[in-house]
Formats: C-alpha cells, sequence, structure tokens
C-alpha cells in the first residue's frame, strides 16, 4: 500500500517504517480509542490471574457497551491470534473481573453489554496460514493491519471481520485445540447475536421498504461496512459506527456519527440529541418516515462515513 505526498503535479514515494517498540504502538491506539474505535479506555496490561500468567495488552468498552480487547505486535506473528483466542476465551469466564475494572475506569454506573465482545489483533501482516484458521475456526476475531510512515502517517486496514464467519476446509486436518476453541468463539457469538430481520417483524410494508432501502444504501457505500444488529437498534460501522438506525412501527430513526452543532442536518426531519437519551450512537437524529426523507438523509449519510474514515 504505497502512499505518495503530492506537491503540485509530482508524486514522490513517501518510505514506511515501524514503531520503536510494541508499547509505542500500543501508547498511541490507547491515546486514540476514541478516534480510532470509538472505544472508551479500561485498563493495560490487565493480568488474567495467576493460573494464566498472562496480561492483556488493552481493555476497552466500546460505543455499544460491549468489551473490548486489544493485542498488538509490530512484527508478523502467529502469537498474536493464539493470544487473542485465549483471552476471549478468558474475558467471557471473568465477566465480574472485566465489569469491575470498567467501575474503576468510568464509574459504577457503567452498563457493560455482553452480547457481544470486540477482539482486536493489530500488525502489519498476517500469515495466509493464520488467516485460513481465523476463518475456519469462525473465531470472534477482527484482524487489522497498520503501516507507519516517515511522514507521520499511520494507516489502519481491517483485513478480516469476525463476520465473515466460518469457512469449511474440505481435507483439512484441524487441531482438536483450534477446533475446541473455533466451537467456543462461534457459539459465544451466536448466543448473542440479533438479526437485520428481526428489526423488521411485525412492521408495516411501508417501514419495512424503507429500512431495507436504508440497509441498502449505506451497505452500498463501501463494502468493508459492516452490518451489526443490536437488540434495539441496526449499527452500520468500519471501525466505528457511522449510523444506527431504529426501526419503529411509522418511521425509522436514524442516528448519524455527526456533530450536529456542525453539521446542520435535512430540514424539518433533524435535530440534535446530543443531550437527549436514545437508542443508538450518534448525535444527529434524522426521521426517515417516506423515501424522500430517505433521500435527503443520504448525503449526510456519506459524510458521516467520511468522519469515521471511510
Amino acid at each position: 500500500m504505497p502512499l505518495f505526498s503530492v506537491t503540485k503535479d509530482k508524486l514522490g514515494p513517501v518510505a514506511q517504517t515501524n514503531f520503536d517498540s510494541e508499547k509505542a504502538l500500543q501508547r498511541l491506539i490507547e491515546t486514540n480509542l476514541g478516534a480510532v474505535f470509538s472505544c472508551r479506555f479500561v485498563a493495560s496490561e490487565h493480568p488474567t490471574g495467576a493460573q494464566h500468567s498472562g496480561r492483556i495488552d488493552t481493555l476497552a468498552l466500546s460505543e455499544d457497551n460491549n468489551p473490548v480487547v486489544i493485542e498488538y505486535k509490530k512484527v508478523e506473528s502467529s502469537d498474536l491470534i493464539n493470544q487473542s483466542l485465549f483471552y476471549l476465551s478468558w474475558i467471557h469466564d471473568h465477566r465480574g473481573d472485566f465489569e469491575i475494572a470498567a467501575q474503576k475506569a468510568l464509574g459504577a454506573k457503567v452498563d457493560v453489554d455482553w452480547s457481544d465482545v470486540r477482539v482486536i489483533c493489530i500488525a502489519p501482516n498476517y500469515r495466509r496460514y493464520d488467516l485460513h484458521a481465523v476463518r475456519v475456526m469462525g473465531a470472534n476475531l477482527e484482524l487489522w493491519t497498520y503501516r507507519l510512515f516517515a511522514n507521520g502517517n499511520l494507516y489502519l486496514e481491517e483485513v478480516f471481520q469476525k463476520s465473515e464467519g466460518a469457512v469449511e476446509a474440505a481435507g483439512v486436518a484441524k487441531s482438536p485445540v483450534m477446533v475446541s476453541a473455533g466451537k467456543k468463539a462461534a457459539l459465544t457469538r451466536a448466543t448473542g447475536s440479533y438479526t437485520f430481520e428481526q428489526h423488521l417483524v411485525d412492521v408495516p410494508a411501508d417501514v419495512r421498504e424503507l429500512a431495507v432501502a436504508t440497509n441498502d444504501f449505506v451497505t452500498g457505500l463501501d463494502p468493508s461496512i459492516e452490518v451489526v444488529p443490536k437488540k434495539f437498534y441496526v449499527a452500520y460501522k468500519t471501525s466505528q459506527n457511522l449510523v444506527c438506525m431504529v426501526v419503529q412501527k411509522k418511521r425509522l430513526f436514524l442516528y448519524l456519527k455527526l456533530d450536529p452543532k456542525k453539521v446542520q442536518g435535512p430540514n424539518g426531519i433533524s435535530r440534535d440529541v446530543s443531550d437527549v437519551g436514545h437508542s443508538g450512537t450518534g448525535d444527529l437524529e434524522v426521521t426517515v418516515s417516506a423515501i424522500q426523507h430517505l433521500d435527503s438523509a443520504k448525503p449526510f449519510i456519506e459524510a458521516a462515513y467520511q468522519q469515521v474514515g471511510g
């Protein structure tokens, strides 16, 4: 992924470099968790106890109040995926420990949603065998690559989404340990999942058509946009939510990741909800009860996509 600087009509290649240490990469991400992954910092180097004898690089809480585990490597390494699978299992077996850490960092009233757990791996590269193993297991992991450039730019790209699910590989001998870990990860994901279709149950046909049209428009902006149905809303995200959709009997509510104090939404159907309780994330609310409302909202949905780094 080459990067070029532009000087008038001349392109100059920008050299790649790397962090001096994994800790430097970790500190940078932890300091910018909100900007990169829209998460709140919980703990660094969190111990997993004498029995497990490990330390989780970063614990955080997502904008959807889901637990987040982040692990880092500054070189290509299979250990990163193995450690992440281990910590995924650990956090489900130690929910109380995580909730105590979250309350200590974010306040006693913090609400942890265990319907999903984000496990994020960040490394410069992954071996193709490791990518294949994660797909076969259906492991609940997000694999991100990074490039640091000599001009100070950092590029992050998600190369595997947990929603891709398992891929059956005929004739491949599978390690019992890996199969067991994969089954546990898949079970964890299935027991807490919701579907887009569940949000359309008992909804009038016209509103259902609006929801489908909204879904098609948002996902059509970029193949990397992930649809993440929650209990009360449907989130659309890349590294963080760009819009959340709440389906009601007579209308849709869209909550966009835009600052309503800087961006005025479509006239007559939008408002600032930064100080108003609502489902989903995003401070600019747009009410959609007709197809023309969706048309008016589209430029603002695109703006939210650009805002979160699409």
